[in-house]
């Protein structure tokens, strides 16, 4: 968003404010993954689409992976009176020594004034 991480996403990291859009979240949660906030990343995954190992699954990736970079490609939806909302993303990381792009499509619904993930197709460039 170009804001300091203190004026853009860490109120929403510590539960002092919800992000007003489904590309709001998205940003909110690349940047969870860059600081390893994976509470932040459960707490914000629809509680339908939760498995047992997603807290795990999200600790690795962030131990893992280290992101350097995010580009958002297109929103639709998504607004504060929508229900739904996708985001087109490339997120740029190294891993291993190797430099790559994660490429998503992102789906995202609201449920009780909230935003959440979905889930996302997703291309490694």
């Amino acid at each position: 968003s170009g804001q300091a991480y203190a004026a853009c996403c860490e109120p929403f990291h510590l539960g002092k404010a919800q992000p007003p859009t489904a590309e709001a979240l998205m940003r909110s949660r690349y940047c969870a993954y860059v600081v390893g906030r994976i509470d932040y990343l459960v707490a914000t995954t629809l509680p339908a689409v939760r498995t047992t190992d997603l807290w795990v699954n999200y600790e690795s990736t962030h131990k893992t992976i280290q992101w350097i970079g995010l580009e958002v490609m297109a929103a639709s939806q998504g607004g504060a009176k929508d229900k739904t909302g996708k985001v087109e993303f490339e997120a740029s990381y190294i891993q291993d020594g190797i430099r790559s792009i994660h490429h998503e499509f992102s789906r995202f619904r609201r449920s009780g004034g909230n935003w959440y993930y979905m889930d996302g197709t997703v291309d490694e460039i």
